[in-house]
């Protein structure tokens, strides 16, 4: 079977889109599927091309059994709702027309950026395949949420767009049970819609020692850390945690940033406006480096903004987190809270609440016997979303509807 897949992030970018893209690909790769996806140049999040690649009209590679296809973008930096609309739509464009002349059997876009299944769906008119709509965000509805737009005639038309693209996809594989009872309630049919959630690569992420250079690099030895790895971005109320941090008075905890996003030059000045000396921030680093500064941490913190659209949302680093055995400190409500509920694999915090957040940040600290049930409620969730398992559920959708 020849599967095209269409994304807008893609190795060596190291956001969650990439991530699972790549390892979902070679998994299938594994079961003898063959798999092209069309991307666009790695510029993810600054966009600044990577080194070593062009921003050219079509240029091909590689990547562990994976034909890449890369085409060319308006290339745009996560920040600037216009641009990146521009970039978007500049790269479906491109897309479409690199899979006109593409042999394949079935199509797969990936949101959230909205645009990829624009091309999927003109893909599959014009050459009478299946395409599949891979829900990982809820768009138009992010937007808003974010406060990039407010709702008025252009979001009311993107919404009725985006509801044509469901009812119009041959199946939708949503990323959360939440996204799912969202499109149901909007009246999509719940028997075109399976749920395949993120996972942990447990090959690449498992329990391993802390790096002593890394805790003397940054002279970290002896403190009790919590980490952030990850996009820092709109959605994920970093500039509450700094403020928060402020009121930590702990000498020995400490709290590692890593990354990048449209919000990081903003956090990294509060964290200096407000003198913190419990804070070190590091650039974005590759994902096969990520384990190793997951490994020095004692902790891993995903937050987000305090609002109902972030209740569908489940942070994958949750997974990657108990893959190591890191319990996760936890800012979002929902189905997310569940799963790490449901395996003790964490403390949850009411989003953007500082006072419930210091309180859990204390209480990881200071109870060792919490922290080690913890760990092993991790070992549990880690398990039971093993991404090499959660690729074959979604081949075997893939497989059932170009059979049928």
């Amino acid at each position: 079977m020849k599967i095209l897949f269409i994304t807008d992030n893609f190795p060596p970018e190291v956001n969650a889109p990439a991530t699972r893209t790549y390892e979902h690909a070679q998994e299938w790769i594994k079961q003898r599927a063959k798999v092209t996806v069309i991307t666009c140049a790695p510029n993810f999040p600054h966009g600044n091309v990577y080194k070593g690649y062009k921003n050219k009209l079509y240029q091909e590679e590689m990547m562990e059994g994976i034909e890449v296809i890369r085409v060319w973008s308006y290339i745009a930096a996560n920040s600037g709702f216009v641009k990146r609309v521009i970039d978007y739509v500049s790269f479906a464009f491109s897309a479409f027309w690199v899979g006109l002349f593409l042999k394949y059997d079935i199509v797969i876009a990936t949101s959230p950026q909205f645009f990829t299944t624009w091309a999927a769906w003109g893909l599959s008119k014009i050459c009478r395949k299946p395409w599949v709509f891979e829900l990982r965000d809820l768009w138009p509805e992010s937007i808003k949420t974010v406060g990039a737009m407010k709702q008025g005639r252009i979001i009311e038309i993107l919404e009725k767009i985006e509801l044509g693209l469901y009812r119009d996809a041959t199946r939708v594989i949503a990323v959360t049970d939440a996204f799912k009872t969202n499109l149901v309630s909007r009246g999509i049919n719940a028997s075109k819609i399976d749920v395949i959630t993120n996972g942990s690569n447990v090959a690449l992420f498992y329990p391993r020692s802390k790096d002593q250079l890394l805790l003397e690099q940054y002279n970290l030895k002896d403190k009790f850390i919590i980490g952030y790895i990850g996009t820092h971005g709109m959605a994920h109320s970093l500039d509450f945690i700094v403020r928060a941090i402020a009121h930590i008075n702990d000498e020995h905890i400490h709290f590692l940033f890593i990354g990048d996003g449209a919000m990081k030059q903003k956090i990294v000045e509060l964290a200096s406006s407000l003198a913190l000396k419990n804070i070190t921030f590091l650039d974005s680093i590759t994902k096969e480096e990520v384990p190793r500064y997951l490994a020095i941490c004692d902790i891993s913190l995903a937050p987000l903004k305090k609002e109902d659209n972030f209740k569908m949302v489940i942070p994958s680093k949750i997974f990657e987190a108990s893959a190591m055995q890191k319990p996760t400190l936890l800012g979002v409500q929902g189905q997310a809270q569940e799963i790490i509920e449901k395996y003790n694999a964490g403390l949850c915090f009411e989003p953007e609440n500082e006072a419930d957040f210091i309180h859990k940040v204390m209480q990881l600290k200071n109870d060792p016997t919490k922290y080690q049930e913890l760990k092993k409620g991790c070992v549990k969730l880690a398990e039971a979303y093993d991404r090499k398992k959660l690729a074959t559920q979604m081949l075997a959708i893939i497989t059932n509807e170009c059979l049928g």
